[in-house]
């Protein structure tokens, strides 16, 4: 029988540029052992990760896919969520290394099975593309710090009463979380992204994240309807209350805006459905609750207001520039790729693969 498994992105594309949350995957207390892989393009460290991820889960272990927002089919990671192990891409943009060397976490470096004469010959073009990759990604930034203007110009024409907010969230922790008693320890927060902005688009990965869940609250709100301050209000009570929980945050307001909830001692998810991350949800057993917070849009879901319907579309627009540009680096990284991965001994990497793999099992069962 197959174990469990959830998909996310622990870095993302926002207006500020890449924002990281790689340091949530898993907390170094908590950690059996990290594997840090370093190496350029093309070395194979997606592969590495994604093959070992599947083999343990068609074992029968859950296995957390942590994907990569400039590549949405590559991973930077996985993690073995019940037995705190995982293995990152400690390369650039995320940049991880080793916290505690030897204790928890061991750097491979994948640089050691390449032909490193044969990619010197193509210095000059590996240099001249990743300035381009540089140039391309300099651009997604302004076009999305653009877009970030017309979201808080949506908020503004979309306001609503933080009171009425306030209301809604209380009856969802009376239903959920009002037994339990505050705690003198508060619960810990792990953040990440469900979806991001990526060259193949905005992608999410809502359902699988949330497939586990019994209790399930869908918000059905737009930009500024207030689907923030419920999910903060739930999140604070939680944590209140010793509570873990997971958030998963905007990818324009990747420190500010919680979107969705998950805390899994309740089996319990709050999530927001719009436009960007529509969730319809399945004919299944579980509890799910819709709540529509978009007063401000018609039947067909338009905005009433005309500035407001001037500020998406332009919001959309620029996100689609983005969009083609992340597209473009993309397609630079292809090419930089191509440089190194004829050159990698492929046949080692795959023996180093095996090893990590039986390292990883004999902790399993120990």
């Amino acid at each position: 029988m197959s174990g469990n498994e959830r998909h996310y992105f622990p870095g993302n594309n926002t207006p500020g540029g890449f924002f990281s949350y790689y340091r949530y995957v898993i907390d170094q207390k908590e950690a059996r052992k990290t594997w840090c892989l370093k190496g350029g393009p093309g070395t194979g460290k997606s592969r590495f990760m994604k093959e070992i991820g599947e083999t343990l889960l068609l074992e029968g272990h859950d296995v957390d896919f942590l994907h990569c927002s400039s590549d949405s089919h590559s991973f930077d990671g996985i993690l073995l969520p019940g037995f705190g192990i995982s293995i990152v891409d400690g390369t650039a943009p995320h940049a991880i290394d080793p916290v505690n060397p030897g204790a928890v976490d061991i750097m491979i470096n994948l640089g050691d099975y390449w032909d490193e004469e044969a990619i010197r010959k193509n210095r000059m073009e590996i240099i001249e593309t990743k300035e381009a990759i540089t140039g391309i990604f300099k651009r997604v930034y302004n076009y999305l710090g653009a877009a970030e203007k017309m979201y808080d110009d949506l908020s503004l024409s979309c306001e609503r009463s933080k009171s009425k907010n306030y209301s809604i969230a209380k009856s969802i922790i009376d239903k959920e979380i009002e037994g339990r008693h505050i705690s003198k320890r508060g619960g810990r927060i792990k953040r990440f992204f469900a979806g991001a902005i990526t060259p193949e688009g905005l992608v999410n990965y809502l359902p699988g994240l949330i497939g586990s869940c019994r209790s399930v609250y869908v918000i059905n709100a737009g930009i500024g309807c207030g689907s923030r301050s419920v999910v903060s209000y739930i999140l604070d009570d939680a944590i209140n209350r010793g509570l873990d929980a997971e958030v998963f945050y905007c990818s324009m307001k990747p420190e500010s805006k919680p979107e969705h909830l998950i805390i899994r001692e309740l089996s319990l998810a709050v999530i927001s459905s719009n436009k960007y991350h529509c969730y319809k949800p399945p004919g299944t057993e579980k509890d799910i609750t819709v709540i529509d917070l978009q007063e401000q849009h018609d039947k067909y879901g338009v905005f009433l207001y005309s500035e407001a319907r001037d500020s998406l579309e332009m919001m959309d627009e620029l996100l689609g520039k983005a969009v083609f540009y992340l597209g473009e680096a993309k397609k630079k990284h292809d090419i930089l790729e191509n440089y190194y991965a004829p050159n990698m001994d492929f046949n080692k990497i795959e023996e180093l693969r095996l090893r990590v793999l039986d390292e990883i099992r004999k902790m399993i069962n120990n």
